[in-house]
């Protein structure tokens, strides 16, 4: 067969490759045994190894004992993990109260959820504004630009060294009503940085007045705080003031189940009979995009959220997830003390940010520096997975930050 040089294809140019995923790649070219990974967004126990939780582990066992089927789910998923997933969510008083009026899906974690959702606002709503704060996960506005066809606006979300509350209000007054914001209900990712609680009304009254719909992507649930409840209560509170709200809930971080691809979409709406009308498109949108969701990480989560004892023990291994975190938060900041560096603003933001990351305020320069010479893979944008940080190796890199910033001045 004859081949030519001009294709169908010829018009495609190469993508930018993810730039996590690209440097992981680097990180697992680096022969050097003391290699240390600050990019990659997965918990990693204190001796820098994956973390397979001994609840999931138990659930796993249980389902291989009882034999669970591999058929195809329905659209909507695993009944079971639906139900537990909601009330994880909005907690088991409110989910009574709401059950009739709202949607709940399986989807492919959180990333399948999200782009569920922008393909039913595309169709239903689609001269909707979609909002998201600046900065935000990168694959938000990904998304969102695959999904409605156009960019995502933004805003203000990052200050100096907190968040920014005025001018996200200011941007948020200006929204069109009826726009989808995007918000983190913790764990800010990437900042760390989370809207303080006590601000979360003033953010309320402006959707509120606007008419704006908030969307609240949930990738952390007890995760930041060791508190399930806790970590929810931004949502429950949107509920409880009358918003009808999308939700999308990930059990990738805190049950590690990653691979998996766990996860759920809600959509509490106003009354029972809209409800209905919007599950039936949620299923159509779902059958055409990927028909039903894998079973194997929905059956370990239900299997943990629904049996006693396994819910307990769950519990008690977040908590001790989420301790180790700020554990090394504590850790980090002395070392950079010990190395004496002081990173632009003080070192006092470390502790006060929340969740998996920290902005460091490490310049490009810096990055790349320790990147090349100090085997250190971290974004270019100064953020740090602090589970990639453990008693053995957060001297270390204390260490190296000063000579990066010796070698590549602020």
């Amino acid at each position: 067969m004859e081949h030519h040089n001009e294709t169908m294809f010829s018009n495609i140019s190469v993508a930018p490759p993810d730039k996590i995923l690209k440097l992981n790649g680097f990180f697992k070219a680096d022969p050097n045994p003391d290699k240390i990974n600050l990019g990659v967004g997965a918990y990693r126990d204190a001796n820098g190894k994956n973390y397979l939780l001994p609840s999931v582990r138990r659930a796993e066992q249980m389902i291989y004992d009882q034999q669970f089927p591999k058929e195809y789910l329905p659209i909507d998923g695993y009944a079971p993990f639906n139900e537990a997933a909601a009330r994880l969510i909005f907690g088991k008083e409110l989910h009574n109260e709401i059950k009739e009026r709202t949607v709940t899906v399986q989807e492919l974690s959180g990333t399948g959820s999200l782009r569920v959702a922008f393909e039913f606002i595309h169709t239903f709503f689609p001269d909707a504004e979609v909002y998201i704060p600046s900065p935000t996960w990168a694959n938000h506005a990904a998304i969102v630009k695959k999904t409605t066809l156009r960019a995502a606006r933004t805003y203000r979300y990052l200050g100096n060294r907190a968040v920014d509350t005025e001018g996200m209000l200011e941007d948020l007054r200006a929204a069109p009503a009826g726009s989808i914001i995007l918000l983190h209900p913790c764990a800010h990712n990437p900042t760390g940085y989370d809207i303080p609680d006590d601000q979360w009304g003033r953010v309320f009254d402006v959707l509120e007045q606007g008419k704006l719909i908030p969307y609240f992507d949930s990738a952390y649930q007890g995760y930041a705080s060791g508190d399930l409840d806790r970590d929810a209560h931004v949502i429950r509170d949107a509920v409880k003031r009358g918003f009808e709200v999308f939700v999308s809930q990930s059990f990738a971080k805190n049950m590690g189940l990653y691979a998996e691809r766990a996860g759920a979409l809600h959509i509490v709406c106003g009354v029972p009979q809209v409800a209905e009308a919007v599950r039936t498109q949620i299923k159509s949108t779902i059958r055409a995009m990927h028909s039903s969701s894998p079973c194997h990480g929905a059956y370990l989560a239900a299997t943990v959220l629904n049996t006693p004892e396994l819910r307990a023990q769950w519990e008690v291994e977040l908590k001790a997830m989420a301790a180790r975190i700020q554990e090394m938060r504590q850790a980090l900041v002395d070392a950079l003390e010990k190395h004496g560096v002081v990173l632009p603003g003080g070192n006092d933001h470390i502790t006060r940010q929340v969740g998996m990351f920290s902005f460091t305020g490490l310049t490009p320069d810096q990055v790349l520096y320790l990147r090349d010479n100090c085997s250190i893979y971290m974004l270019e944008n100064g953020r740090i997975s602090m589970a990639g940080l453990n008693p053995s190796n957060v001297d270390r890199f204390a260490g190296f930050v000063a000579e990066a910033i010796k070698a590549k001045p602020f």
